[in-house]
């Protein structure tokens, strides 16, 4: 067993969603949102660089040797299995460990809003899901591909930095492919699925323009494409999109997401009543003909209306999101006050009056 493991069953026995290892600090673990250190001394370079460096694979110790950083999966039998990134910043390593529980999540686990399942009805087309780092988007994910590997007989392709969750093939056929392990990148993994006879391919990342080109193109060739990207509304998602090809392209990227994009998920981790866990809450956003009409005429910052009065086509924005949750008591108002964009609608609720402003004009 190494040393390492010690740390990660503590973190997951406790219930932690993380656990940190930094030079000069004890090691700490994420609960329900916040950072709380562990009962140990203080880390010192030597120390946490032989943790480290104890459970990598020769590859892997020379390529964080190089000076790179590093993302892989990491599982032991009496541990579990964790989603790690090793770094160096001015005082010498760390790492952090997310832990990714055995059981692939369901979108009525999670409690999805109805409008996830109708847009993952469609055969062709791209859905985004999209928030900060540590926002559940690979938890959401992985409940899509569940729901579609047991209702479908379909060929699913996933490319993920690192695999997460492992899927079983059900109904559906699921092969994972892992960043830097089995391709060399996210273009280079689209472009190699899109010979693999797919029907939904998972992104776990859009992160530059050739990734972002390809997905566009499996996506108006018949395909499901899934991606993520890290954008905190709709409207910036689409912002992102359309910045992300070059400038004489942008024209086509504009027609792509009038007539491809078929919606846009964009969530945050909220705190429940009492601080036991976090709930997500999802801002969504369905394509109308409407919406591809602002994004024709670059009028995009006029979307949000659109998502306001879209209720019945399941779109809410982040705040209304955000108070239905307050109103049947899902999640802390406290911590609720602090995602919302109009902070104002939200003071009523408000429990800690030490977060209100001091003075408002308003």
């Amino acid at each position: 067993m190494a040393r390492l493991d010690a740390f990660l069953k503590l973190g997951r026995e406790q219930g932690c969603s993380d656990v940190h290892l930094a030079v000069g600090m004890p090691p700490m673990l994420r609960m329900s949102g916040d950072l709380m250190p562990i009962k140990f001394r203080e880390m010192e370079e030597r120390e946490l660089s032989s943790y480290l460096l104890e459970i990598l694979t020769p590859n892997q110790k020379k390529y964080y040797q190089e000076g790179n950083d590093l993302d892989f999966s990491y599982s032991a039998e009496e541990v579990g299995r964790f989603r790690a990134n090793y770094f160096r910043k001015s005082t010498g390593p760390g790492a952090v460990f997310r832990y990714i529980p055995p059981e692939v999540p369901t979108i009525e686990s999670l409690n999805l809003p109805p409008v996830v399942t109708s847009l993952i009805d469609h055969q062709q087309g791209m859905i985004l899901v999209t928030g900060a780092t540590g926002t559940g988007k690979s938890t959401t994910l992985a409940a899509i591909i569940n729901h579609i590997n047991e209702t479908r007989t379909d060929n699913i392709i996933s490319l993920e930095d690192p695999i997460e969750f492992i899927h079983k093939s059900k109904r559906s056929q699921v092969i994972q492919r892992e960043i830097g392990t089995h391709v060399q990148g996210f273009a280079q993994g689209l472009r190699a699925a899109l010979r693999e006879d797919p029907d939904v391919i998972l992104v776990g990342e859009l992160r530059d323009a050739e990734s972002v080109g390809m997905a566009m193109t499996a996506a108006e060739t018949g395909h499901l494409v899934l991606g993520t990207l890290h954008t905190t509304t709709a409207v910036k998602s689409i912002d992102r999109i359309i910045d992300a090809v070059p400038i004489e392209q942008r024209d086509q990227s504009k027609t792509f997401l009038a007539q491809s994009l078929l919606g846009v998920m964009t969530q945050i981790l909220v705190k429940v009543p009492e601080g036991r866990g976090r709930k997500a809450i999802i801002e969504s956003m369905v394509m109308t003909k409407a919406i591809g009409k602002l994004i024709m005429e670059d009028k995009i910052h006029m979307i949000a209306s659109q998502i306001q009065t879209g209720k019945d086509k399941g779109m809410q924005l982040m705040d209304q999101a955000l108070l239905e949750a307050i109103q049947n008591k899902e999640v802390d108002p406290d911590d609720a006050y602090q995602y919302a964009l109009e902070p104002k609608k939200f003071r009523r609720y408000i429990t800690d009056a030490s977060l209100l402003p001091e003075y408002d004009d308003e």
